[in-house]
């Protein structure tokens, strides 16, 4: 059995267990990120046009193309055998792999040559091929790697990523019998085209990919950096395509459109090396083009999902994933991997090998902004982990924990509870810096536990006397409605009320909507949409009462109610509209401070010294969200700048639920994001999100970091002036 076919707990416990798969990712995911940034501004200053206005183009033609679809499967049959070839279009990965194999056995055929085909892999040819006495060969050179390994891609485009150079001189090595200096790798890939080349001279079918199948001339287009796919498409006498019914564009001015962001977002180059255009066979030889459905045609057929038909295997949202840098491609999808395996498996392989997978995602949003289809990739991942959950795939533990939060009284007791039994530890000694030291298994050590305070955030803002307004304001003697937040309300009430003392110090009047809890994002991201229902309906009929602006200190929520209740709800019209009236009011805390008039500039100038900088919410700054500039904000109205941060906009690891379904991949993200904030040199890291300052505190205090965290709330309530 491959490591990627494997029970995905097999999976998952391969790669966490691999000291080396981390460093290796991060370094690439870093070059790859500088390398196509520097691509993607050069190609909007050539073009004169933005990347998201490229992007939007081209998956302007790829939907256009989806919707007539059969229209362009016939012109490009039409087209395909006018200029010889054999086109046949199958449903099914058997009815594919039986097709092959009866053309080879027709014609004596036993050796097969690949080259760039994730179809193949899909439809996992070469196993069932050599249940049939047909061998199929890779050729390109990390498959033909990973194939003497036994193993499957774990990227896209780069499938031997995860392997380091020495098992590559070990594996060549015992394929070629002679040893190699892990070192020497040009030696290497010229021992491995040697190797090689006695296939392509016995083989009697070559089998490709392909990239795009333009309708216009049925002609395939291929993208290579390697020429052995020229070999096997003109040496053998049989040439084999295997492509997606996706894979269709109309003209080759698409196929130009496609060029221009494919590289860029693939390898980070400006053009591969070779692009390969093969009209029709060439005289006396043979070319089949199997057009494969294998779940396409029911994606299509699902709105939220059908934008995924996009796809043109670039494994960008892979390049930019920080569970992928964790636990790599493997145990980061099935056959298809990055974030958009975790959508496709489920069409093309079912939901049972999609759905463990699915706990790995942080929702954060980075797939999207680099997807060169603009594929809604987060929505998408949603999607899947409500059919899991539907299908029973969620773990008990999760179903009562989320059955638990949704009911607000009795959360809220045993939270009271838990804050007691927070207060005796303290007395027995067993609290440092608010955390619980407790003897944690090896897998949690890497995060403490935070006490539970004995006051909650409301309970806080109710209990002291109103701040002082520091300026005019047009907010002046408006009411505001804090929502609290479930999380920050019981384990971070400090930015809870100094939320409230910030939009006092703004004009505004603070008031507290009795019976306030949760806005449902835990459930809806756990794919638990029933009780997100639930919690989602408890908040808006708190919130829906006074008609009031609402502001919260958690981003998280305001996502939540502007882009999750239109789903919860889609099927209910009259909840809809309930929920659109209160989602139209609600303002992240940034936002709503921001707004002109609000705060002055310098208005927060004298208070706590020494430096600071900020981790920016992920899913607010992969949104664009005006108020995720948090360091902009706070620099203006402290008039001290930021210490420079690597990776700003990169997820801290909480993920909500994942961090504790998958704790290694919240501890390998977070190390990532604790090194960066170290090598920073600052003595306090602001946050935007409750769920980030939780994360990351609890993480920093395990590992003994210097620098203090806090909600930015906190960090400029601190600064204000006291009441006379």
């Amino acid at each position: 059995m491959s490591a990627s076919t494997a029970p995905f707990s097999v999976r998952y416990r391969r790669s966490v267990g691999d000291p080396d798969l981390k460093p290796r990712l991060l370094d690439f995911q870093r070059s790859w990120r500088e390398s196509r940034d520097a691509q993607v501004r050069r190609l909007e200053q050539r073009t004169e046009r933005s990347f998201d206005a490229l992007r939007r183009d081209f998956a302007a033609v790829k939907d256009a193309t989806l919707e007539r679809m059969d229209d362009y499967i016939a012109e490009f049959r039409a087209n395909a055998e006018a200029a010889g070839a054999t086109v046949v279009e199958l449903s099914t990965a058997a009815e594919a792999v039986s097709y092959i194999a009866s053309i080879c056995k027709s014609r004596g055929i036993d050796l097969v040559v690949k080259s760039k085909s994730m179809v193949s892999e899909e439809i996992e040819l070469n196993h069932e091929l050599e249940q049939q006495g047909i061998t199929a060969i890779e050729t390109d050179l990390g498959e033909w790697l990973l194939q003497l390994a036994e193993e499957r891609p774990s990227h896209l485009v780069m499938p031997a990523i995860h392997q380091k150079r020495q098992y590559v001189a070990e594996i060549l090595g015992a394929e070629l019998g002679r040893e190699f200096d892990p070192d020497d790798i040009p030696e290497m890939v010229a021992s491995a085209r040697d190797g090689l080349r006695r296939h392509y001279l016995s083989a009697g079918a070559g089998l490709t990919g392909a990239n795009a199948l333009v309708a216009e001339t049925g002609s395939i287009m291929v993208v290579t950096n390697e020429g052995n796919m020229r070999l096997a498409t003109s040496l053998p006498d049989v040439h084999f395509v295997t492509a997606g019914i996706e894979k269709l564009i109309p003209t080759w001015a698409d196929a130009e459109r496609q060029l221009q962001l494919l590289p860029r977002s693939a390898t980070a180059q400006t053009l591969s090396t070779y692009t390969t255009c093969i009209t029709g066979a060439q005289p006396g030889k043979e070319m089949h083009i199997i057009l494969l459905d294998n779940g396409r045609r029911a994606m299509r057929e699902q709105d939220v999902i059908s934008d995924a038909l996009r796809c043109i295997r670039c494994g960008a949202c892979a390049n930019v994933c920080p569970p992928y840098q964790v636990v790599g491609g493997h145990t980061f999808g099935h056959i298809y991997t990055g974030a958009i395996g975790l959508v496709n498996t489920t069409f093309h392989h079912g939901i049972e090998d999609a759905a463990g997978p699915q706990g790995l995602c942080v929702s954060c949003g980075a797939c999207e902004t680099v997807c060169p289809v603009a594929i809604p990739l987060p929505k998408q991942i949603l999607e899947v982990r409500h059919q899991a959950h539907e299908s029973g795939h969620a773990p008990l533990w999760e179903r009562l924990a989320l059955k638990l939060w949704a009911r607000p009284r009795l959360f809220h007791y045993l939270m009271g509870i838990g804050a007691l039994a927070a207060g005796l530890a303290s007395l027995a000694g067993l609290v440092r810096n608010d955390h619980l030291r407790l003897p944690l298994p090896r897998k949690l050590r890497w995060r403490s536990v935070p006490t539970l305070p004995l006051r909650s955030g409301q309970t806080l803002v109710k209990s002291r006397a109103t701040q002082d307004a520091i300026a005019d304001s047009p907010a002046s003697g408006q009411t505001v409605d804090l929502f609290a937040q479930c999380l920050a309300d019981r384990l971070l009430p400090s930015a809870v009320d100094s939320a409230a003392k910030l939009i006092e110090a703004g004009g505004g009047l603070v008031n507290l909507p009795d019976g306030q809890h949760c806005c449902g994002l835990p459930a809806f991201d756990a794919g638990d949409w029933g009780t997100a229902r639930q919690m989602a309906r408890q908040t808006i009929e708190t919130l829906e009462q006074s008609g009031n602006e609402i502001v919260t200190p958690a981003p998280s929520c305001v996502i939540a109610m502007q882009d999750h209740w239109p789903r919860l709800f889609r099927d209910e019209p009259d909840w809809l509209d309930r929920a659109e009236a209160v989602s139209n009011r609600v303002h992240d805390l940034a936002s709503w401070l921001d707004s002109p008039g609000r705060l002055p500039d310098g208005c927060l100038s004298d208070g706590a010294n020494g430096s600071w900088t900020a981790h920016r919410f992920c899913q607010a700054s992969n949104r664009g969200d005006p108020g995720a500039r948090i360091d902009l904000l706070v620099e203006r109205l402290t008039g001290e700048p930021a210490l420079p941060l690597e990776e700003p906009e990169v997820c801290c690891g909480f993920g909500g639920l994942t961090s504790l379904a998958a704790p290694e991949v919240g501890e390998g993200i977070l190390e990532r994001k604790l090194n960066c904030v170290a090598e920073s040199g600052c003595d306090t890291l602001i946050t935007n999100n409750p769920g980030c300052a939780i994360h990351l505190r609890a993480g920093a205090n395990a590992g003994g970091a210097s620098h203090e965290t806090l909600h930015y709330a906190d960090f400029l309530a601190a600064r204000l002036p006291r009441n006379e």
